[in-house]
């Protein structure tokens, strides 16, 4: 007994002491019976679980684009005037700024706006400063009559995350809800002041009701009998309204200050208010007007309607509401805001909010961001338990497969903490990077664990030499194949435009995962696998040790039948190389045939979309009103609607997409969105996307033949754009841009592939201008500014002051107006009177009069350049922007089109940019915006990435193996990933299961490059060891595939364990696509490719293999059977090679090393570098980037 313990102890000493255990036998050593094992793994566990308490959450990842909205008010001006003279200055010196990409304007009479789009990646806090510094800097260009710019930042921390309708729910018998919107209005911003007591709120805001208001209604009759005016009913209101600290006195040893005046308190105070004498008595304001107070004339309605399908309690239809909008502070965890939110408010139920008030949850981001996180964190529980019963089954035991699951939560744990560490939060997109990594970051694990049993098998016994040396025989290629991983996801993260910082979790936290994996994996696996709790009994060895015997003979001799045929002739190399490159050409030409359709981001399955609706210019808020009425009511009868809110004549709260799209300007009277919530995904069988296509269908009928416009509006997947398709009309005039932008809005329409088809440009309509005659005036000693002031003070423009109640947070105005009556009628506003000069008053038709002039069109600018805007969404089988623009060109072709200028578009060079604007405007010509912008950008820098990411892993495996052809041999593989890759996901795409080509399928495409080299290294490797030992280059491989193809085809499976729990996602479905497949399908040809390339690399490996020995030693190899396939198992040594065919091979590999090497740091240099605008057509790459954000719009459907 002692002489056996004394061997067993000489043994493991032995091995401790091996001067080549490397890095990983090392750390194995010193970890697998330290007592600091036990401590670090809790250690770990517990700043995982912190890290999962303290990284915020939310549904989508925070993207910072700054966007400054600048407004400026230019009065009497036209838009051309107001375009040239305030929004020219204030685009050029915005354009000035750095981190500027993009400057747009919209300029219409009387009014302007400039709105400056920062690069993605930009603070909005040094943003907006370098915007206020620009500006007054600069106030000395501004032109007289320009109002001083107002400046109104947005950001992705303004969306709100809750939204609360409040709504009437008893009503009479006539339908009249008990509390009216004014009321609603007073309720809403009490709400909002208890709520704004939370911490962690931000910008809050009210939608919809009417303010309280104390209306002057005169009349115009009244005043001509008075002989008073307008101006002195609001000089005297205006002047009675005024209170003044007079100073102080001292009485008595005490000081008391002195306050003169008072301010109007009630609509009494004011209807009392003496504005002159008639025949010597006093004329007060009730003689002259009806002084009321009560909610102000409707400008805007807010209804709530609930649905007509058996899914509410109560059947709502179009009462008056008012919402109440939440966003978060910067940083804070977006469930915890809403919750509080909510719990807040319903505490002030039967409080400060009456029971007949009911508060309906229009919009909780927290509540769908924690659905979103508790779903995948269920999803990561599940790809767990798939990888625990693989390895189970693998192993045939539960030890093992213990091992390699206890080893996952320290990992995953450790990302979520380092995420925390790095400012990500707990999102989708990050969580989507944990599932992915479930798949690799076991690789280390399971290959650390299976060869420890491998050797034990072979040793006959469990000792912990044994485990170290099985540590440090792995330890080089397993870091290797790590760093190999990291090397192809890393430069991933320099993806430029929205989708960058978007898609960034994935490759830094897969990064960390793999890096904390590899570090797991030789501290923690070798401690577990050796502990007395899950150490193999030798029973289970003995057992194992004939299944393996007889499963490695299988084995053997599968590949001997598989590469003996084709080593040994050559007519079958080329045969199977021919099928390779076929069946490569077949899976390609799969995209030309559109059997796999391209698209940037397939629709995700939201809880709600928006009806956009748009009635023709000029019409009044009444028309709009009954319109999205109407589709109210129909949208509420599907059956999984819940709600739906009506916004006319004002915005609903915005959301991302709206802030992209400055929808938040939507308050002309003839502009209107339709708020449609729907069931919870789970309780109901459509898609959001199914149940918009439908609501398009049904309220098509509802709009023909009133000129009405909608646009079905749904949630992006990933980073909002102005619309899918957007072509930016240039040309050398305003006149041939709009007959251009209207002719391309008929083409659109008549594509197959595009919905929703719209422009930028006003359909005619009229106002009223009053035209003053100065001639007359001036001899009257009336100046146009006293006409101007009565006019405006008479439609209800002018506010005089509020009246202090004491109560509410709402000022309550005092607005002077004619009654409506009277207002509706223009002509009749003629009687008005006019006070001149020399105290005679006149009436207002005596100085003028009202003509009908047509409004101006709005001009649009982009980069300082004038431009015209045809938009349109996408659908039907081919829903891909590229395919629609495609059907364009198309039409444009086959109609032979010609401009106004005699340009044909589609036809003549230059005249349709794919990749920027036209060189000039001094032709006319278009350049496809929109989400093909976003496509074009991240496919290039991604595949940049891939350039990058391959020249880094051949850099890591020429550092590894210090051979010039052995890398490109175990990359060779790479390619082959696309031959399960296509036909996945042609097959899920024509069986109607999604399948798009999409950007997180081309991340799965470059991770596999990580993955799938990794097989190539262990099989190499392997081989490389073998011959160092003396086996013939043609067994060696034999046997390295024998030995490895379980630990290989184990990690595969894993992958697609862990991807199979997101195959039918709508967003991350194309990444488990493509690394299911196309990790199968690569490694099934790996285990052929590798085999063969070694054994046509002979020499190759027999180099690195003498350069591994030990100093001294040679190889011996055995003579090899002669092979009619040329090749390996030659004897010869370098030394017997020529050596000018040596040098000559050496300085080829070298070249070719330099030119990847400096071509893929050119092309990550490249990311960083500004890029210039150049001519572009059709077939000319321009790399200027372009518009992801629209043109701000103030008068049209924006």
């Amino acid at each position: 007994m002692n002489q056996k313990d004394s061997s067993t102890e000489s043994s493991v000493t032995k091995g401790f002491e091996a001067p080549h255990l490397g890095l990983a036998g090392r750390t194995a050593r010193f970890f697998i019976e330290s007592p600091l094992s036990p401590l670090l793994f809790i250690a770990m566990l517990m700043m995982g679980l912190l890290g999962l308490i303290l990284t915020p959450r939310q549904e989508d990842p925070q993207i910072s684009v700054p966007m400054i909205d600048i407004m400026v008010q230019y009065e009497g001006a036209s838009a051309a005037e107001v375009a040239n003279l305030a929004m020219g200055p204030l685009e050029r010196i915005m354009f000035e700024i750095t981190g500027v990409k993009h400057v747009y304007s919209a300029s219409e009479r009387g009014r302007g706006m400039v709105t400056v789009q920062f690069e993605v990646g930009e603070e909005m806090g040094p943003s907006l400063v370098k915007v206020n510094d620009k500006l007054a800097s600069n106030l000395d260009i501004v032109p007289p009559g320009v109002s001083q710019p107002l400046v109104k930042p947005k950001s992705i921390d303004d969306v709100p995350v809750v939204t609360l309708t409040l709504w009437s729910k008893d009503l009479d018998e006539n339908g009249v809800p008990d509390v009216d919107d004014g009321l609603l209005r007073k309720l809403a911003h009490d709400m909002v002041q208890s709520i704004k007591e939370i911490p962690e709120t931000g910008h809050t805001f009210v939608v919809g009701g009417r303010a309280e208001q104390v209306k002057v209604e005169v009349f115009p009759e009244r005043l001509s009998g008075y002989g008073i005016s307008l101006d002195q009913v609001a000089n005297t209101i205006q002047t009675a309204n005024s209170e003044h600290q007079a100073g102080g006195v001292e009485r008595s040893g005490s000081r008391l200050n002195v306050v003169s005046g008072s301010f109007l308190h009630t609509p009494e105070d004011i209807s009392g208010l003496v504005v002159g004498t008639y025949n010597n008595i006093p004329v007060y304001v009730h003689d002259v007007a009806i002084v009321s107070q009560g909610p102000e004339d409707a400008s805007q309605l807010v209804a709530y309607y609930s649905s007509n399908n058996g899914n509410s309690e109560m059947n709502i239809s179009g009462v008056p509401a008012v919402t109440v909008a939440i966003a978060k502070k910067e940083g804070t965890n977006g469930v915890t805001v809403a919750n509080n939110i909510i719990k807040r408010v319903e505490a002030l139920k039967g409080v400060s909010i009456p029971t007949n008030v009911e508060v309906s949850v229009t919009r909780n981001y927290g509540k769908t961001a924690d659905d979103k996180v508790n779903s995948l964190i269920f999803k990561l529980f599940m790809a767990t338990g798939f990888v625990f019963f693989l390895v189970l089954f693998a192993f045939r035991a539960f030890r093992p497969a213990a091992v390699v699951v206890l080893v996952i939560p320290v990992v995953l744990l450790m990302t979520i903490f380092g995420a925390w560490l790095m400012g990500y939060t707990v999102d989708r997109v990050s969580l989507f990077a944990l599932i992915f990594s479930i798949g690799i970051l076991v690789d280390d694990a399971i290959v650390v664990v299976e060869n420890i049993y491998r050797r034990w098998l072979e040793a006959g016994k469990t000792d912990t030499a044994t485990a170290v040396d099985a540590v440090r025989e792995v330890g080089n290629p397993t870091i290797l194949a790590t760093f190999t991983v990291i090397g192809a996801l890393l430069p991933m993260g320099f993806v430029s435009g929205m989708m960058g910082p978007y898609m960034e979790p994935i490759p830094a936290l897969g990064s960390v995962a793999m890096a904390i994996s590899l570090f797991a994996a030789f501290v923690f696996t070798p401690w577990l696998a050796i502990s007395k709790w899950l150490r193999p009994s030798l029973n289970y060895l003995e057992r194992a040790e004939k299944r393996e015997h007889a499963e490695s003979e299988k084995l053997e001799g599968f590949y001997r039948k598989i590469l003996t045929p084709l080593i040994e002739s050559k007519s079958k190399q080329r045969l199977f190389r021919l099928g390779m490159w076929v069946a490569f050409m077949v899976a390609c030409s799969l995209f030309y045939f559109n059997l796999v359709a391209v698209k940037m981001l397939p629709l995700d399955n939201k809880p709600e979309f928006s009806v956009v609706l748009d009635l023709p210019e000029g019409s009044a808020l009444p028309l709009t009103a009954n319109m999205a009425h109407l589709m109210a009511e129909k949208i509420r009868k599907m059956p999984e609607v819940t709600a739906v809110q009506v916004y006319a004549g004002t915005a609903k709260p915005f959301d991302f997409n709206g802030m992209v799209r400055h929808y938040y300007l939507r308050k002309e009277p003839w502009q209107a969105e339709l708020q449609v919530q729907l069931l919870d995904k789970d309780e109901r069988d459509r898609s959001s996307h199914d149940i918009a296509v439908q609501a398009r269908q049904d309220l098509l009928p509802i709009t023909q033949g009133t000129g009405a416009k909608f646009a079905i509006v749904e949630m992006p997947p990933g980073p909002p754009v102005l619309q899918s398709v957007v072509a930016e009309v240039h040309g050398p005039d305003a006149e041939t841009r709009k007959q251009v932008a209207a002719d391309l809005t008929e083409i659109f329409s008549s594509a197959e592939s595009l919905r929703d088809v719209d422009n930028y440009l006003l359909q005619p309509y009229d106002y009223w201008r009053f035209k003053v005659d100065n001639e007359k005036a001036s001899r009257k000693g009336i100046s146009v500014d006293v006409i101007n002031r009565n006019l405006s003070m008479a439609l209800g423009g002018t506010m005089l002051g509020d009246v202090k109640q004491h109560a509410g947070h709402e000022p309550v105005n005092i607005a002077i107006q004619v009654p409506l009556a009277e207002r509706s009628q223009i002509t009749r506003l003629g009687d008005l009177p006019i006070h001149s000069k020399n105290g005679k008053i006149l009436s207002l038709r005596e100085l003028g009069e009202f003509q009908l002039v047509p409004e101006e069109d709005i001009i649009y600018h982009k980069d300082l350049r004038s431009v015209e805007y045809v938009t349109a969404d996408v659908g039907g089988d081919l829903a891909a922007p590229v395919y629609g623009m495609f059907q364009v060109q198309d039409a444009l072709r086959e109609l032979d089109y010609v401009t106004p200028d005699g340009v044909r578009i589609g036809q003549d060079a230059g005249t349709i940019n794919w990749f920027g604007a036209p060189e000039s405007d001094q032709k006319s010509a278009i350049e496809w915006t929109g989400e093909w912008t976003v496509t074009f950008e991240t496919f290039r820098d991604m595949g940049a990435a891939f350039g990058v990411a391959l020249v880094l892993i051949y850099i890591l495996v020429v550092w590894e193996f210090g051979n010039f052809r052995i890398p490109a041999l175990i990359m060779a593989p790479i390619p082959l990933t696309l031959l399960g890759i296509i036909p996945a996901h042609m097959l899920f795409y024509q069986m109607g299961w999604g399948g798009e080509f999409t950007a997180t399928s081309m991340i799965g495409w470059i991770a596999l490059a990580g993955i799938i080299v990794r097989n190539s290294i262990l099989l190499v490797d392997f081989s490389i060891h073998e011959v160092q030992s003396g086996t013939p280059v043609t067994e060696a491989v034999i046997l390295a595939c024998k030995t490895r193809t379980r630990p290989i085809m184990i990690t595969a499976l894993a992958l697609v364990a862990g991807s199979s729990v997101i195959f039918f996602d709508p967003i991350f479905q194309g990444m488990a696509i493509s690394l299911a497949s196309g990790v199968m399908v690569s490694t099934i040809l790996t285990l052929i490719v590798i085999p063969l390339g070694c054994i046509k690399a002979s020499k190759s490996l027999i180099e690195v293999a003498a350069a591994g020995m030990p100093e001294g030693e040679t190889i011996a190899l055995t003579n090899e059977p002669p092979r009619h396939g040329g090749g390996g198992g030659s004897s010869s040594s370098p030394a017997s090679m020529p050596v000018l065919l040596m040098l000559w091979g050496k300085l080829v590999a070298f070249i070719i090393f330099v030119f990847y090497a400096i071509r893929g740091i050119w092309l990550l240099l490249s990311q960083f570098l500004p890029k210039k605008k150049t001519a572009a057509d059709h077939t000319e790459v321009n790399m200027t980037d372009d518009s992801s954000t629209p043109t701000p719009v103030t008068g049209s459907n924006g």
